[in-house]
């Protein structure tokens, strides 16, 4: 989040934090199409949507942090908000970059940290959707609500923290809801629905909040407050739906999965030698 947009009256500009975000996301894509490629190549299946997936997302982050922003200073940080927090996670979760990682990495240290490591208890804590709710939604509700969004542009490295925050817990968020990449334990539709519903209520709770009252220690004119709030209010309506559908989507395959593997398991020979009529009837 450029430092520029939250000051009227200030010039659009990036500065390190912005280029680096910007320079790592595009990284990120280029290394997400180049494995898929390499796997491609050995033969191995791989859909090309969630190549353009991961890109989108990748551009969309590269875009949020040094590309120009529509509207006044307060609703181009809640486009920002909306790209960097909420819509190029789903983007970057929706390709799976976990699985791509687990099947094209050559056997090695890598190979053997990372199953690993998706697997430990701490990832599965973080992964806990309310505690990733909490995190995401909650941080937001400090960061408004609090005098920290007006020390942002006086203290670079608050920028920082809260700026990879914002990211970071999209993203564990999304990844909680969607539950698509094997990690130590799939929470159940129930929990994760709940967990969206929730973080939904209240993500739409502070942009109405927004509409009334600007953050603590900043100044916006009335019509770019408004603006912004309507942005995180829609926006955030928006991207959550499409996190509803990807939850629904999951579990309707998992169903179907279970009910074909059960399907065959009453078909097994074995099965019909059990349950068959016994001889001589």
């Amino acid at each position: 989040m450029s430092l520029a947009h939250l000051h009227p009256g200030t010039v659009t500009g990036s500065g390190p934090v912005e280029a680096v975000t910007a320079a790592a996301a595009l990284a990120a894509a280029a290394v997400y199409v180049s494995a898929a490629v390499r796997l491609r190549r050995r033969g191995d299946a791989w859909p090309r949507w969630r190549d353009a997936s991961f890109t989108a997302g990748g551009a969309g982050l590269a875009w949020a942090a040094v590309g120009p922003l529509p509207g006044g200073p307060f609703t181009a940080h809640m486009v920002q908000h909306l790209v960097v927090g909420m819509a190029a996670p789903l983007l970057l979760v929706l390709a799976r970059p976990l699985t791509l990682a687990l099947r094209a990495l050559a056997p090695g240290p890598a190979r053997r940290v990372l199953p690993a490591l998706a697997h430990s208890r701490a990832v599965g804590v973080l992964l806990f959707p309310p505690l990733a709710a909490l995190l995401d939604v909650g941080g937001l509700w400090l960061l408004y609500r609090t005098g920290l969004f007006a020390g942002l542009p006086h203290e670079p490295w608050l920028h920082a923290v809260v700026h990879g925050h914002v990211l970071a817990a999209g993203l564990l968020f999304t990844f909680a809801v969607c539950g698509l990449d094997p990690v130590r334990r799939r929470w159940s539709p129930a929990v994760r629905g709940g967990a969206l519903l929730a973080a939904g209520a209240a993500h739409a709770a502070l942009a109405k909040s927004l509409y009334a009252t600007a953050p603590p220690g900043t100044a916006f004119a009335a019509a770019d407050l408004h603006t912004g709030a309507r942005v995180m209010y829609y926006g955030g309506d928006l991207v959550e739906a499409a996190l509803a559908v990807v939850l629904a989507a999951s579990w309707y395959a998992a169903t179907g999965r279970a009910l074909v593997r059960r399907r065959r398991a009453d078909a097994a020979p074995g099965r019909r030698a059990v349950t068959g009529t016994p001889a001589g009837r």
